[in-house]
C-alpha cells in the first residue's frame, strides 16, 4: 500500500484495542522478513533502526532499501529510529527518511529526561514527525529491579510537559531472553493507562502470552517493539545449517533465516491483533508523502564566483536544518534554452517541513548573507509526489510562484 503516517497508524490501533508491531532490522534478512510476513499477515508494521545498533550497520546505506521496501509494500507501513540518544540522531534519522522517533532519556533524572525529550518533540512536529518519550527502564533480564518500572506520577508530569505523541513504559517485560512466561505489573498498567491519554508503547516484547497481549492492549499498548525474539531464531536457523555441514558457506548459513524470522514475526502480529488490520488502517491514515522546494533564479551582474560560493554555502547550511533531506544546487545545461541559469531543489521530508525551514534562523541568515544580495529574477514553487491514491494527474501540495525583481521575488523564494 505505502508509507503511512506513523501517528495515525498508532492511534488507529489505540482505539481499536491492538498493537502495531515494530521489528527491529539488522540486515537485508530481517527487512525482507517482517515487510514479507507483514504482507502475508495482512498488517500494519513498523520499521524500526536502532541507534544501539548502527555499530553493525550503515545507516546511510541501510534507509534507501528501507525506505523503498516501505514504499512498495502491500501493506501499511511507518519507519521509526529506536532508541534515539540526542537531537543530533533524531534529526539524522529523519534526514534519511524515519517518519518516527524513540528518544531513550529514560537513564536521565525526570528533569533532565523531560529537558532532552521536549528538545526532541519541538524538532520533530515542526517536521510532522511524532516522537516516543520513555520513564521508567526496560531491565535486560527478568530479575529486574522494580525501582525501575515507571511511577504513574513522573508519566503523567512528563507526558504534560514534553507533548510526546506515544510514551514507552516499564511494567516488567525485559530486552533479553526470556524463560517462561513474562512476569507484567498490569495494576501498574492500568494505573498509566488511566492517568494518561496517550498511547502506551512497551519494549521487550519477549515472552508475552496471548492473555498478556490481549490485557495490554485493552489497557492502552499500541505499539509493541521486539527484537531479540527474531535474533534468537535467527541464530538458531543458521545453527542448524551448521550442524548438518559443517563446511557450510556462508549463504548456506543464511539458507531459512529469512523463513525462520518471518514465522515469529507472523505469530507477533497474529498475537498482538494486529494481522488483518491491513486495510482498515490504509483508510484511516494519510500517506506520507515528500515534498520537492524548487528555486529558480538568475544573478544579478557577472558574479559567478560569488555564485559558486553562495551555493556552496548554501548546501552546507540548507542540508541541516532539521526536516531537509537533500539540497541539490544545479547550474543550467543549455543557458539558451531556459529563462532562468541556477536553481535549487530541496527535499523536504514532509508538507509539514515548508512553513518551519521558511521561518528557519539559519535559512533567513542565508538568504540575508547571500541570497538576497546577489539574485535577481527568480521563481519558486513546492511539489508533493504524486499520490498513490490518485488516479491521474500532478498534485501541487503547496505552491506560489515569485517572479519580477530582486525586492518582489525574494521574500520567500528559497
Amino acid at each position: 500500500m505505502a508509507l503511512v503516517d506513523l501517528r495515525d497508524m498508532i492511534q488507529h490501533a489505540y482505539k481499536n484495542s491492538y498493537a502495531v508491531g515494530a521489528f527491529d532490522l539488522v540486515s537485508l534478512d530481517f527487512l525482507e522478513a517482517v515487510i514479507g510476513a507483514a504482507e502475508r499477515s495482512r498488517a500494519p508494521v513498523i520499521l524500526s533502526v536502532a541507534e544501539p545498533h548502527f555499530s553493525y550497520y550503515d545507516l546511510e546505506l541501510m534507509m534507501p532499501a528501507v525506505e523503498a521496501a516501505a514504499k512498495r509494500a502491500t501493506v501499511p507501513v511507518a519507519i521509526q529510529l529506536d532508541h534515539g540518544s540526542s537531537l543530533e540522531s533524531a534529526v539524522n534519522a529523519i534526514r534519511h527518511g524515519c517518519n518516527g522517533l524513540m528518544l531513550d532519556a529514560s537513564q536521565k533524572n525526570l528533569p533532565d529526561n523531560i529537558s532532552a525529550t521536549k528538545t526532541v518533540v519541538d524538532m520533530a512536529h515542526l517536521c510532522g514527525v511524532p516522537v516516543v518519550g520513555s520513564v521508567g527502564h526496560v531491565a535486560e533480564s527478568a530479575n529486574g529491579n522494580e525501582s525501575l518500572l515507571t511511577l504513574p506520577s513522573e508519566a503523567k508530569a512528563f507526558v504534560e510537559r514534553t507533548g510526546v505523541d506515544f510514551l514507552s513504559v516499564s511494567i516488567g517485560t525485559t530486552q533479553g531472553q526470556v524463560k517462561g512466561k513474562a512476569k507484567l505489573d498490569i495494576k501498574r498498567l492500568k494505573q498509566l493507562h488511566q492517568e494518561l491519554n496517550v498511547p502506551l508503547v512497551i519494549h521487550g516484547g519477549t515472552g508475552l502470552n496471548e492473555d498478556q497481549s490481549r490485557r495490554m492492549t485493552s489497557l492502552g499498548v499500541a505499539k509493541i517493539n521486539y527484537f531479540t525474539g527474531l535474533s534468537e531464531v535467527a541464530a538458531k536457523a543458521m545453527q542448524q545449517q551448521m550442524k548438518k555441514s559443517a563446511n557450510a558457506s556462508f549463504i548456506d548459513l543464511k539458507k531459512d533465516v529469512k523463513h525462520a524470522i518471518g514465522e515469529d514475526v507472523e505469530r507477533c502480529l497474529r498475537l498482538w491483533g494486529s494481522a488483518g488490520r491491513a486495510a482498515e488502517v490504509m483508510a484511516q491514515c494519510a500517506l506520507w508523502l515528500p515534498v520537492k522546494h524548487l528555486v529558480m533564479y538568475n544573478v544579478s551582474g557577472d558574479r559567478e564566483h560569488d555564485t559558486e560560493v553562495m551555493m556552496a554555502e548554501g548546501k552546507r547550511v540548507l542540508a541541516n536544518i532539521p526536516g531537509v533531506r537533500e539540497v541539490f544546487a544545479g547550474e543550467v545545461v543549455e543557458e539558451t534554452e531556459s529563462r532562468y541559469r541556477y536553481c535549487w531543489l530541496i527535499k523536504f521530508a514532509s508538507q509539514t517541513v515548508v512553513n518551519s525551514y521558511q521561518a528557519n534562523e539559519n535559512k533567513l541568515a542565508f538568504k540575508e548573507s547571500f541570497f538576497q544580495r546577489l539574485v535577481g529574477a527568480s521563481f519558486s514553487i513546492d511539489f508533493k509526489e504524486v499520490s498513490p491514491r490518485a488516479d491521474s494527474g500532478f498534485e501541487i501540495a503547496y505552491g506560489r510562484r515569485y517572479l519580477g525583481s530582486q525586492g518582489e521575488s525574494f521574500s520567500d523564494a528559497s
